[in-house]
């Protein structure tokens, strides 16, 4: 069937007179996680993977992906033509790269102009004319050929409540025309999906466990404009929606934004708008940047980051009662533990569903850092190994992101300590931290990691990444990584702290808490920031070896573990204490 649709593809390219055609596997939207509609890495490859390009040629086909589906993309695209690329391993070029040293001079390389921002295009189409070869937009030649392809989402929409969302839409709008009025800008365009949602306080289901819905947004002086399909919504939640935004179709953005942008400057983001659109905003006047919303939402208001605590609370509660009914000496299965975590989660009021798809990992399969398990691919838990949770909750006035690394059987293994006990140190080292206001992420990326370093120990991802609030797990502007992004920690953002480290054929073991920047002192030097804890959630007390800690981090560990007994130990199961109380005791040397 691959094959068949390989051939298929081929036949529209040689139509339209392009020699290779460019999957980037997001959606008009730039998203990382895309509805069914835009998943066309899969239909192509039937690679399920989050991320992954994919570039087809008169003669080859293949797909790239990072380390975390090495393992899923070689299983998923066996028997087929297509050839795995390992990004970031030696002597595998990126996709444009390859196509610069691989297609003849005079060749056209085809790429749907709704799935690549205009950064991308531009930047790729340069590069590509300098080997002879032209970078083209084009329609979607999946169109006619994907006979099943499912519609362009339609959920249903409902509105975050003002008591959970801190400021109404009117109030997000007149933010974002301040902040237009600042830099001389006379409207801008959104389309970006997850900014959308936070400036209207709408949230749908659209993509699974990220509630947002496919939309853009034209905010000028005089006009707030939402293009979305109506049917979304009933009559009472449209009516209330009408006061704040004139409502548009969604299609019809593409047809309307010409006339809404032919007078004044405007400001958009190159790197979120579809390149389909330059045409009608890539003007020399407008000016580019960031999205004003992405901003504004990265730093949660006051009743935001109150909805955050309250989900980590309910979520700490779940994870207790969860624990005290797991058995390390049990018999289970990778897909059970998640759906056993998530069965107590459904207890919490707010509760709405997990915010990412369930990453449960036994032993070896732990050491894949973003192995998810199917029911093709459920390990057995049973005896001695580590497994790594990292799992999360949508709330209907917050969200978590947790990581454990569990220890199953008696006792463990003086490596898969002392590999625990390394990666705690630089987690401690992190959340600790004091730090001047203007730092950056990359600049604090290095407490989590120095420890490792000092054992010849790496991690390949970013430490931490930014949260929404109800609203996407992964959420920009701020990272914390090595990644040299431009981007200061402000109060209210709020960022994850996981680092880890992966054995291949062992085991890995990564540990996340969530926390959140806020004021810590003011000095003659200036303003300082550190590091509020969000999660409840106890260490792995066996897989701790506190001949490699200080009495600080011992001392900030008790704190931590003294902290989240106090605040659970009256809201858990009263079969849950014992376990509670066993695992915040405080930590002893030997």
């Amino acid at each position: 069937m691959i094959e068949e649709r390989i051939d298929a593809l081929r036949k529209e390219m040689s139509e339209i007179g392009v020699d290779a055609w460019f999957i980037t596997g997001t959606d008009p939207h730039q998203s990382e996680y895309v509805a069914p509609r835009w998943r066309t890495r899969e239909f192509i490859t039937g690679f399920t993977g989050s991320a992954g390009t994919v570039i087809i040629t008169k003669d080859k086909a293949l797909l790239w992906v990072d380390s975390r589906y090495f393992l899923q993309g070689a299983q998923q695209i066996e028997g087929t033509d297509i050839v795995l690329m390992k990004l970031d391993t030696d002597g595998t070029p990126e996709p444009w790269t390859w196509l610069q040293e691989n297609m003849e001079k005079g060749s056209r390389v085809g790429v749907d102009g709704k799935t690549i921002s205009i950064e991308s295009f531009e930047k790729n189409s340069v590069a590509l004319k300098k080997k002879g070869i032209e970078l083209v937009s084009t329609d979607d030649l999946l169109l006619p050929i994907w006979k099943d392809r499912p519609d362009v989402p339609c959920t249903p929409v409902t509105k975050m409540k003002d008591e959970y969302a801190g400021f109404t839409a009117a109030a997000k709008i007149n933010f974002v025309r301040i902040k237009m009025r600042q830099m001389n800008a006379s409207w801008t365009f959104i389309a970006s999906i997850d900014d959308i949602a936070w400036l209207t306080n709408l949230r749908a289901d659209d993509i699974p466990c990220n509630p947002v819905f496919v939309s853009f947004a034209f905010i000028s002086f005089d006009k707030a404009i939402l293009f979305i399909d109506e049917r979304r919504f009933d009559s009472a939640l449209l009516e209330e929606t009408r006061k704040d935004f004139e409502v548009r179709p969604y299609e019809s953005a593409y047809s309307d934004l010409a006339s809404l942008t032919r007078r004044g400057t405007g400001y958009y983001s190159p790197d979120k708008v579809s390149y389909a659109f330059a045409p009608a905003i890539n003007k020399k006047r407008n000016l580019t940047g960031r999205d004003i919303t992405t901003d504004l939402k990265a730093r949660k208001n006051p009743v935001e980051l109150e909805g955050m605590r309250r989900a980590h609370f309910l979520d700490g509660i779940a994870f207790a009662n969860f624990m005290a009914s797991l058995d390390p000496l049990g018999k289970y299965t990778e897909l059970s533990i998640a759906r056993m975590l998530e069965d107590e989660r459904k207890k919490m009021e707010g509760y709405l569903g997990p915010s990412f798809e369930p990453i449960s990992a036994f032993r070896e399969n732990g050491a894949l850092c973003h192995y998810s398990p199917s029911e093709e691919h459920d390990k057995t838990v049973e005896g001695q190994g580590l497994l790594v949770l990292d799992t999360g909750s949508q709330f209907a006035f917050g969200m978590t992101d947790l990581t454990r690394t569990l220890l199953f059987g008696t006792e463990a293994t003086e490596e898969q300590k002392r590999d625990y006990t390394l990666v705690l140190k630089g987690h401690l080292a992190l959340a600790r931290q004091i730090f001047p206001k203007g730092t950056r992420g990359v600049q604090l990326d290095v407490l989590a990691r120095q420890f490792l370093w000092c054992a010849g120990e790496h991690y390949m991802h970013g430490t931490g990444h930014g949260v929404g609030c109800h609203l996407n797990v992964h959420e920009g502007p701020a990272r914390i990584s090595g990644a040299l992004i431009d981007v200061p920690l402000e109060t209210g953002m709020v960022l994850s702290d996981e680092p880890g480290v992966y054995k291949a054929g062992r085991h890995g073991v990564r540990i996340e808490n969530i926390v959140a920047v806020q004021s810590y002192s003011e000095t003659e030097f200036g303003e300082f920031y550190n590091f509020e804890i969000l999660s409840m959630v106890p260490y792995e007390k066996k897989l701790i070896d506190v001949r490699y800690l200080t009495d600080v981090e011992i001392a900030q560990i008790d704190a931590y573990h003294r902290w989240i007994k106090d605040q659970l130990i009256d809201y858990v199961f009263e079969e849950t204490k014992p376990w509670l109380e066993e695992a915040t005791s405080p930590l002893r040397r030997n």
